[in-house]
């Protein structure tokens, strides 16, 4: 079990889920990201990897992350989740689970077969689902993922996560917020969160080293790995996704 970090006295206990069913999105970066900020915040947060295929936030060792593999001959551990849920429902503080794309479609078959996101609101816990739609090639297979999330939540749960590393999050034209699938499910929105994209030779690179090296926002700043200027572009990034998560309400 992953060790918390921070003070849980106190706390109500709140649940974020990071699912999307495309790889290579940028879930376990929208993962890390939500556990650094609610330590950012002193919150005790226990972050869990629950992707059997790439355990990418479980190498973030300043996370203490704990692993957890929720498949069984490609159908969902009812017994690893079950475990899952009653540390949810016992021990104070925050949730972060990042999944994997192969998790996807058994994982939240089984929370809605289960009720349990119900079940945990009804104990008090609040609960929010993390999707990510990227630009690029991935933009539709994307799209689809967050459009059967918001088909089938019935609560104003969901947070997206735009993420222009691969290109500009548009459709025909249309940014997402004038996009007719956002439209359809806006009422199912909790808020928006935008990954921008900046300058691939000076912003680009250093998220790139720090991600490639499982480093957190902190390490990268205060280690002697990059340059100074490298560390002001990355304070910049972490200042910027944290005011976009206090903006949302989420601390």
């Amino acid at each position: 079990m992953s060790k918390p970090n921070g003070d849980s006295k106190g706390q109500e206990t709140t649940v974020h889920l990071s699912l999307q069913g495309k790889g290579g999105v940028g879930k376990s970066l929208v993962a890390s990201v939500l556990s650094q900020y609610f330590v950012s915040k002193d919150r005790a947060v226990h972050a869990v990897d629950a992707d059997p295929v790439n355990q990418t936030l479980a190498q973030y060792e300043a996370l203490v992350v704990e692993r957890l593999n929720l498949l069984k001959n490609g159908n969902v551990d009812q017994r690893a989740f079950d475990i899952l849920m009653e540390r949810m429902l016992t021990e104070p503080g925050t949730f972060v689970v990042d999944t994997g794309a192969s998790t996807f479609i058994p994982l939240w078959n089984y929370l809605l077969e289960n009720k349990a996101l119900d079940f945990l609101r009804g104990r008090g816990r609040q609960v929010f689902v993390h999707t990510v739609i990227t630009g690029g090639q991935a933009l539709g297979d994307t799209l689809s993922g967050f459009d059967q999330l918001a088909e089938t939540t019935g609560h104003r749960n969901l947070v997206v996560w735009l993420n222009e590393y691969f290109g500009e999050v548009r459709q025909h034209g249309a940014c997402f917020l004038d996009m007719a699938v956002y439209k359809t499910h806006r009422e199912k929105i909790h808020g928006v969160v935008a990954i921008v994209r900046r300058n691939a030779d000076t912003f680009g690179r250093d998220v790139e080293e720090m991600i490639s090296r499982k480093l957190t926002f902190d390490e990268a700043v205060n280690g002697s790995g990059f340059t100074i200027m490298a560390k002001q572009r990355l304070r910049v990034i972490q200042r910027d996704l944290f005011e976009q998560l206090d903006a949302i309400g989420l601390s």
